[in-house]
């Protein structure tokens, strides 16, 4: 259940995420974060989405399945996704997912295989393991390299990951844009009302879309059962921490939060949420919910 007293949706639900970000009413919402994202380069004017649900090359293939999947007026392809749970594979996730935006630019007949940027954007809600020790690790930008000199080789395809958990600047000590949307993604939920410091058309339009008490009655059961989900996954993951840290073993911890996600997955399923969003939801593959 929403708590009592909460005026705004949590942006890491999955309702909340594509309430903000997903809809072709909020485009604005997304290009104004992309574009802090991006840092001028490159400047998104205009998006459109695209579906996203894509499909392999045949029936057999594994389909994908992304939060946010669109096309900007210069025909770079941008993925954006939410992911609150660690998974072992998420990096392999991420790159499988950029092939599906790179295939489809195929064209028939006569084609010279020039291809439109594709970019895949990961707003996780941990660290990578490389990162636990490390609080300013928070923005990761990857490009394919030449290792013997160290440029750039392909500048088209672009993975960038924005670790949330490491972010822990108050909201007077957010000197950019960008900085201030990080801070509304892990603080929103948490606010009674629009702070001084997020003026502008932008965060009006956020705030008043993320309002709780303006959504159907529709939305309010969807989100409740988002909130839930979430709270099932946050609740096992700060346990499985408990237990590593009391066990003082670090790998204990990623172990207890994979068990912990599968518990969340059974209960999910049990209320009879489908399995492509209990897969989102949970981080877990599919093939590990349809065991269950």
């Amino acid at each position: 259940m929403i708590h009592t007293g909460e005026r705004y949706i949590n942006p890491l639900t999955d309702f909340g995420f594509k309430r903000i970000f997903g809809t072709p009413f909020n485009k604005d919402l997304l290009m104004s974060f992309l574009n802090a994202l991006f840092n001028g380069d490159p400047v998104v004017s205009d998006i459109t989405y695209k579906n996203s649900e894509k499909f392999g090359t045949n029936e057999e293939a594994r389909r994908a399945v992304f939060d946010v999947y669109c096309t900007t007026d210069t025909g770079a392809r941008i993925i954006v996704e939410m992911q609150n749970v660690y998974q072992d594979f998420y990096k392999d996730r991420s790159i499988y997912y950029s092939t599906f935006p790179i295939a489809e630019q195929a064209q028939r007949g006569n084609w010279n295989y020039e291809l439109h940027d594709v970019y895949t954007i990961g707003i996780l809600n941990f660290t990578f393991p490389e990162d636990k020790h490390s609080d300013s690790s928070i923005f990761r930008e990857v490009k394919l390299m030449d290792t013997d000199s160290h440029e750039i080789f392909y500048d088209k395809l672009t993975y960038i990951y924005v670790e949330l958990a490491n972010f822990h600047k108050t909201l007077e000590e957010c000197d950019s844009l960008l900085e201030k949307w990080i801070y509304c993604l892990r603080n929103l939920q948490n606010l009674m009302s629009r702070p001084m410091a997020l003026q502008g058309r932008v965060f009006e339009k956020l705030f008043k879309t993320a309002e709780i008490a303006k959504m159907t009655t529709e939305d309010r059961r969807a989100y409740e059962l988002s909130v839930n989900a979430y709270r099932d996954i946050k609740n096992g993951m700060d346990a499985a921490k408990r237990e590593g840290m009391e066990k003082g073993i670090a790998i204990g911890t990623e172990k207890g939060a994979q068990a912990k996600a599968l518990e969340v997955a059974r209960k999910m399923k049990a209320r009879g949420l489908e399995d492509g969003l209990i897969s989102e939801m949970t981080g877990l593959p599919m093939v590990e919910i349809r065991k269950l």
